[in-house]
């Protein structure tokens, strides 16, 4: 087998021009005020002609066709092939909006720079390749990841016109603050597991190293990389590497999970130090137990796959249209609560396509799969996966090459609730994540029959 390289970068892209607009919640809001420095970090493998990218970027989430235009201008920078190139949001809610959702807009000016640093992050680590082995490790965090929905009493959970988000009835709720007595269940089991792929130069020295947990993130306060970035520093120290050394941080399947204990007495407290720290402990942990496979296997497949979008009936439609009219709202900044935004979001689902081609990948570093998914995904998808594949270990991340929301499984639309609601941020069809794992399921075998 042919050695493996691999190039690193990490490219600062925090904003200049403040205060700036953030996404992520159902309102827009303006930061004035810097935590921590945002990037984009970036890995590019080479195996003999095979040149592969994978790169994660400090951001809530980036639509497919930014991320496509990125990868056309890094193919022609690099020559790397768009269909070999893996971008992803790590989901921090703390970042500049380049995606419009629900009341947020996009801050133009910001999504030209952050493009632009893609592509740069991209150029450099084409520029400095060593030979490296790849190993993978696994230590267990059940500290900070939660299933985040909840089977409520009857007649208990928040819900919001039917008309508007096509849910006829809500069993379910996201995050409920103060209500926690009316709970009954939670819909899941939280996966506690911190998965890395790492790198190293043949005598041993930490070079790169991939995460990948699955839990949402820990605070908003001020523009931040969140615990994302906290990891990576702290995964630096902690395997005292050398300078250049790169660590990624990649969101997991946390479509339904984050920090919050609800069912917790008493109350936990934690933020992104205690999240980051705590997760890279866990990595720490597992990294001497690795094994390095001195020559990993390099293959990267990409599949499109063509779902459909739920959009309103024509009589939904009209509702939403008298209510918006009704209320004055012509525009996002007219928003004022739940059944606005979700009326704002039929009028906009209205007008788009009625399907929508997606991009999978999976790619292969040795005994290692990762999926890539282009959207927020449920904790049981990703165990369903992990589960069929014919890999020893397998990395689901999660909002890769787009964002289209959601995926919940079938069941989870019979239980209703915030993430199933039909929106820019809930919006493919209910089979969509059946189809979806049948595709990987195959993509999967392909690689491994590959050898």
């Amino acid at each position: 087998m042919e050695k493996l390289y691999a190039g690193r970068a990490r490219i600062d892209v925090t904003p200049t021009k403040l205060p700036i607009m953030v996404n992520g919640q159902f309102e827009e809001r303006w930061f004035d005020e810097i935590g921590d420095p945002l990037s984009v970090r970036a890995f590019v493998f080479r195996q003999g002609d095979e040149k592969i990218m994978l790169a994660v970027v400090d951001t809530c989430m980036m639509s497919g066709t930014f991320i496509d235009a990125a990868k056309a201008k890094i193919q022609k920078a690099t020559g790397i092939s768009e269909d070999r190139i893996l971008i992803s949001a790590t989901h921090c809610h703390s970042a500049p909006s380049v995606e419009a959702i629900l009341g947020t807009g996009v801050d133009e000016e910001y999504a030209a720079f952050l493009s632009g640093k893609i592509v740069e992050a991209a150029q450099k680590a084409s520029e400095n390749f060593a030979e490296i082995e790849a190993g993978f490790g696994q230590g267990e965090d059940p500290k900070n990841v939660f299933c985040r929905r909840f089977i409520m009493k009857p007649g208990t959970a928040w819900t919001v016109n039917p008309e508007f988000t096509g849910s006829p009835g809500d069993i379910a709720q996201m995050n409920p603050f103060g209500i926690e007595k009316n709970v009954v269940c939670s819909t899941d089991v939280a996966d506690p597991w911190v998965r890395i792929l790492a790198l190293r130069t043949p005598d041993g020295v930490p070079y790169a190293l991939l995460g990948n947990y699955s839990t949402h993130y820990a605070e908003e306060k001020a523009i931040s990389a969140d615990y994302f970035g906290v990891f990576c520093d702290r995964m630096a120290k902690g395997l005292n590497a050398p300078e250049g050394f790169t660590a990624i941080m990649s969101n997991g399947t946390s479509g339904d999970c984050n920090s919050i204990d609800f069912l917790g007495n008493p109350k936990r407290e934690f933020g992104k130090i205690s999240v980051g720290e705590s997760v890279a402990e866990a990595a720490l942990k597992a990294y001497p137990q690795i094994e390095f496979d001195p020559a990993p296997r390099l293959a990267m497949i990409e599949e499109k796959l063509t779902l459909g979008i739920r959009q309103p009936t024509a009589d939904q439609l009209r509702q939403a249209e008298a209510y918006l009219a009704d209320r004055g709202i012509d525009s996002v900044k007219g928003l004022k609560d739940y059944n606005d935004a979700y009326a704002w979001e039929s009028v906009v689902l209205s007008k788009l396509p009625s399907t929508r081609e997606v991009k999978i990948q999976v790619l292969r570093v040795g005994d290692t799969a990762i999926v890539a998914l282009p959207m927020e995904v449920y904790t049981a998808t990703g165990r369903e996966i992990r589960f069929m594949s014919p890999f020893p270990h397998t990395i689901v991340i999660s909002l890769a090459n787009g964002c289209n929301g959601y995926m919940p499984t079938e069941e989870s639309f019979r239980l209703g609730g915030y993430t199933t609601w039909r929106a820019r941020t809930s919006c493919l069809e209910p089979l969509a994540e059946r189809k979806v794992r049948k595709l990987v399921y195959g993509m999967l075998d392909r690689l491994a029959a590959e050898g």
